[in-house]
């Protein structure tokens, strides 16, 4: 009888892991850049031993994906590293705490997101009293459109003119209706410093705010997430304290390694 053979594709699982460069290089960025945040670009190339053209590959992907975040020509963690603990259930929110979510939610009665810019996309970086849709959509889904969440529209309202509207004209077709409805949100967005949205044909309501560094730079939204039933009669007072709540936290410094 001829002996069984073995298909070497499910012998690989076997198999003792090896190293790949590509991934090797990528891994030791974000290691050096998590033990020692505020690396430059020369400091980082010397420290991963790679060449400056390589190098600046690797960070430039990192950065366009959110997973390094550049201020003053320093490097630190991006907002996609933050979401992939949210993803998994745990919390890390830069200067606003966790503490600090919850307290939001109790005066609320809805739940509470903190979201970051990554590129074309939102990233939610942190959660208390999650809604059971949003939630959902967070932990399996990462990357938002900007234009279909809240807080996504708060933060695109917060950039100039010139960054507003070079993100817009790289839209494409299928999100054309939502341009148009954004540029008709976009006064009252930037009056009020508020942007609402719905969603599951109406049921669902999101109120959200931006909040600064002290630098005055825009990177966080705030989003207060519910049924639509139980938010919009009490928008007016939401609104006031949305705001009231981002005014106290962005007056804390916020710390290098904390950037978002």
């Amino acid at each position: 009888m001829t002996a069984p053979q073995h298909d070497s594709r499910s012998a690989g699982a076997g198999r003792m892991p090896r190293n790949h460069r590509t991934v090797d290089r990528v891994t030791q960025i974000l290691e050096e850049v998590a033990y020692r945040p505020g690396l430059t670009f020369g400091e980082l190339a010397r420290a991963i031993d790679a060449p400056k053209s390589s190098a600046y590959g690797f960070i430039s992907g990192l950065l366009a994906q959110g997973w390094l975040y550049r201020a003053d020509r320093r490097f630190h963690l991006g907002p996609a590293v933050y979401a992939l603990s949210l993803a998994s259930g745990h919390i890390r929110a830069g200067s606003v705490t966790p503490a600090d979510l919850e307290a939001l939610h109790e005066d609320s009665g809805a739940a509470v997101f903190l979201g970051v810019q990554a590129g074309e996309h939102l990233i939610y970086i942190a959660e208390v009293g999650s809604d059971p849709v949003v939630g959902f959509d967070a932990r399996s889904n990462i990357r938002r459109r900007l234009l279909a969440t809240a807080g996504g529209k708060a933060l695109l309202a917060a950039r100039s003119d010139m960054e507003c509207e070079a993100y817009l004209r790289r839209r494409g077709p299928d999100e054309a209706e939502l341009v148009r409805g954004f540029l008709e949100e976009l006064p009252e967005i930037r009056a009020t410093r508020l942007a609402v949205n719905t969603r599951q044909g109406g049921t669902r309501f999101a109120i959200a705010a931006t909040l600064a560094n002290p630098s005055g730079e825009v990177g966080t939204s705030v989003t207060l997430v519910g049924p639509a039933a139980g938010l919009q009669p009490r928008e007016q007072k939401l609104r006031q304290l949305l705001l009231r709540q981002v005014d106290t936290w962005q007056q804390r410094s916020v710390q290098a390694r904390e950037a978002i």
